[in-house]
């Protein structure tokens, strides 16, 4: 087992705390390309997501785009190429974006050391049967691009990228190709994968284990403890500290409900008291895997190094180490990727445009004294541009 997985995969996860909640689905996608890979980073990955769940990954390390849940076999029943399709697709895009980056870097006059160029696009079906749509280019985590679909045209957050956008503005069959996909195509998979996931896990439940550690904290003589559950599904889990028997709110923190690898769940609270009043507080937990509530007391500390909750703190802080090269990666998608919000052409919005080939460009025409080229439709991959400057 190589060691590039675990990193990424963490990433992952840290990328996705705080998602959307049962009341909406969401499909998206993440492309990263860096101009300096190393071991533990891939020169080119993506992610695909199906609400808050890691479905799809491929690396040009493995070169071979591969399912991420059991369920997304289903896909080939329906197309056995699928997988070989895609990943014949995934490495043009990633020469395609490798050239995007290239030209980037010309253009903010950074010939060398470490840069990504990152995209991320997706849908969202939500509760009330309404849609959305987005997708934005970054670099270096900051935002380069972003499409808006209602005025079909693209938003630019520094004059580097007003270039770009002059180009794509005028190309309104392309903008009109983007709109179609994240109101049509996209949703369309969306509705697919979620039939797929449907059918192995409902009915599924699975129980929170549900533990608390402690610790004593010196300089003031005040107690904090971590209540953690992990292992529960469905997502939807209610969890609070109490004070006989009242949820209690006062020095208390929440972390982010996040997922497992396994398509569970994992949560956790803290609480911060004085240790003379330690037997009035529990741990309040209800989740359709437990057949009754579960109130959970808190121990005593047992040495001021026994704080198991910490471990959590640990994992992010290791986790953001392993891959604290690629940290603007981090910034750019945790920032956009909670849902896109419709607001000015300027800085928000979306992008897609026509499917990227298997071999060759099409389309291309001379822009800005440079060549920019778009794909023609090939079913299977995501809306991604060449050669953009």
């Amino acid at each position: 087992m190589e060691l590039f997985w675990a990193p990424l995969e963490l990433l992952a996860l840290l990328l996705l705390e705080g998602c959307s909640g049962s009341s909406q689905h969401s499909l998206h996608y993440q492309y990263v390309v860096v101009s300096e890979p190393s071991e533990g980073l891939p020169q080119f990955f993506t992610m695909g997501y199906l609400d808050d769940q890691l479905i799809t990954y491929y690396d040009s390390q493995k070169n071979k785009k591969i399912p991420k849940v059991s369920w997304m076999s289903e896909v080939d029943k329906e197309d056995p190429e699928y997988w070989k399709d895609g990943s014949r697709i995934l490495e043009a895009t990633k020469r395609v974006l490798q050239e995007d980056l290239r030209k980037i870097q010309k253009r903010y006059h950074q010939d060398g050391g470490l840069h990504t160029w990152q995209t991320t696009y997706g849908c969202e079906l939500r509760g009330n049967s309404s849609i959305r749509g987005y997708s934005q280019y970054g670099y270096d985590g900051k935002t380069f691009l972003t499409f808006n679909k209602e005025t079909l045209s693209w938003g630019a957050s520094d004059p580097q990228a007003q270039i770009t956008k002059r180009n794509w503005d005028a190309n309104l069959q392309w903008s009109q190709r983007n709109k179609f996909y994240l109101e049509e195509e996209c949703i369309e998979w969306l509705k697919k994968y979620l039939s797929y996931r449907t059918k192995e896990m409902l009915p599924r439940t699975e129980t929170p284990v549900v533990t608390v550690s402690s610790k004593m904290e010196a300089k003031d003589g005040m107690e904090t403890h971590v209540c953690r559950l992990d292992g529960f599904y469905p997502r939807e889990i209610d969890a609070s500290w109490t004070r006989d028997g009242e949820v209690w709110l006062e020095g208390t923190f929440h972390g982010s409900l996040a997922p497992n690898a396994d398509g569970t769940y994992h949560y956790w609270l803290s609480i911060q008291i004085d240790p003379k009043e330690r037997g009035h507080y529990r741990c309040h937990v209800e989740h359709d895997g437990l057949q009754e509530p579960l109130d959970l007391a808190i121990n005593e500390p047992t040495s001021s190094k026994s704080n198991v909750g910490l471990i959590i703190i640990g994992c992010v802080v290791a986790a953001l180490v392993l891959v604290g090269v690629i940290a603007g990666i981090l910034v750019f998608f945790k920032k956009h990727q909670d849902g896109y919000k419709a607001a000015t052409t300027s800085d928000k919005g979306s992008n897609s445009s026509d499917w990227i080939a298997i071999s060759g460009f099409s389309q291309c025409r001379k822009m800005e004294h440079e060549t920019d080229c778009t794909f023609p439709p090939v079913i299977i991959a995501p809306p991604i541009t060449a050669h953009i400057l």
